[in-house]
């Protein structure tokens, strides 16, 4: 395809090169309202589909043990959500118009491609993987979206990996606060706590303020203040589980005694580098061996159906004071971790400096843009 936006596509052949999958990306976004819709081409080798069907099939599906005991027929996946289109001949109550990228594809490959399309509902859930263990080598748990074409007689099949994604609202929600109040035994005077972030919604390896202030009446004395990051990860398969990990942690040895007050912002910044050794620990979906980052915060329209969720991840941040023979006081502020929406790729690629610079550089530019419009 010539050098534009829609110039990188993904492709994916069977191992016998009979059949081909085509997408323009593999990232689908999820806007709350909408999903980014599914559309690719698939290639079939004329000689060898003769007067079989094509068909492609779309598939949510939560994996939660190893791939490879698959085959000893025990079963480690629950499929979600699971949509099938027949590509090959086409069913005209399905046909839509074609994207411009499905034009583009079509016209370069000629009359043995075809198009498919998918609509991912709102309520499935985005890709997470759970982090295993150092001695979990080979065992993942994770939901994605696969698209697997196949022949209608299944003696070959191609499977590519898409991935469902959230990034970040333009409109981030109220800055957090909260403030508790605690009474000691044989005292009448109370301890106060109040606690906030700068802001809602933080991006990843953002650092975050946490802004603490005691005014403390009471006869004790706080002798510590622990801050941490948690990560709660809820696990909507068979039945709701919760899990929590810390991820981020500071403690100082900050002490308020009687009839005093303390102000002071803390810092912490939770990334997944500091936290590779933990096991369960909720990341963003990765396309084969790519690296990845913390799962980012799940937003959620609807949350009547948990059966179809998958993993929800959310994080809080927990600020506790240790107080000398009184026991703890502690309160959490939710806040939202997330990646900014990305901006659009240009329309061109990065050229050489003698494109840009060179008449004749200025020239073939200036003829792949007209070709774009």
């Amino acid at each position: 395809l010539p050098h534009s936006r829609l110039s990188r596509v993904f492709k994916k052949s069977s191992p016998n090169c009979k059949l081909t999958v085509y997408l323009g990306k593999r990232d689908f976004v999820d806007h709350l309202d909408q999903v980014d819709p599914v559309d690719g081409v698939i290639l079939v080798d004329p000689e060898y589909l003769k007067d079989r069907k094509v068909f492609v099939t779309l598939t949510c599906a939560f994996r939660y043990g190893r791939e490879d005991l698959d085959v000893l027929g025990l079963s480690f996946r629950k499929d979600l959500y699971i949509s099938t289109f027949q590509a090959f001949p086409p069913v005209p109550e399905e046909s839509k118009p074609n994207s411009r990228l499905q034009e583009r594809l079509l016209k370069k490959l000629g009359q043995h491609a075809h198009p498919f399309y998918f609509t991912i509902p709102q309520n499935l859930p985005c890709s997470v993987t759970l982090q295993p263990g150092p001695e979990d080598t080979g065992k993942v748990r994770r939901t994605h979206a696969r698209t697997h074409a196949r022949t209608h007689a299944r003696t070959n099949s191609v499977r590519l990996v898409i991935r469902k994604v959230q990034y970040a609202p333009e409109k981030p929600g109220p800055q957090p606060m909260v403030e508790t109040t605690r009474s000691f035994l044989m005292s009448d005077r109370s301890l106060h706590l109040e606690a906030s972030l700068d802001k809602e919604l933080y991006y990843h390896g953002e650092p975050i303020s946490v802004n603490v202030h005691v005014t403390n009446n009471s006869t004790k004395t706080v002798k510590r203040v622990k801050i941490s990051v948690r990560q709660y990860a809820d696990i909507c398969l068979f039945s709701t589980a919760q899990y929590k990990c810390p991820v981020a942690q500071q403690e100082a040895d900050d002490q308020v005694s009687s009839s005093s007050t303390f102000c002071k912002v803390y810092t912490l910044i939770p990334t997944l580098d500091k936290n590779r050794e933990k096991r369960g620990l909720a990341l963003d979906g990765k396309l084969k061996h790519e690296d990845t980052n913390l799962a980012s915060s799940t937003i959620v329209k609807d949350v009547t159906n948990k059966e179809v969720l998958g993993i929800l991840v959310s994080y809080r941040v927990k600020v506790k004071l240790v107080v000398s023979r009184g026991g703890d006081v502690s309160v959490e502020l939710p806040f939202v971790l997330m990646h900014p929406k990305p901006i659009d790729p240009p329309m061109s690629r990065p050229q050489s400096a003698w494109v840009t610079k060179s008449p004749r550089g200025k020239a073939v530019l200036l003829k792949r843009l007209r070709g774009l419009i």
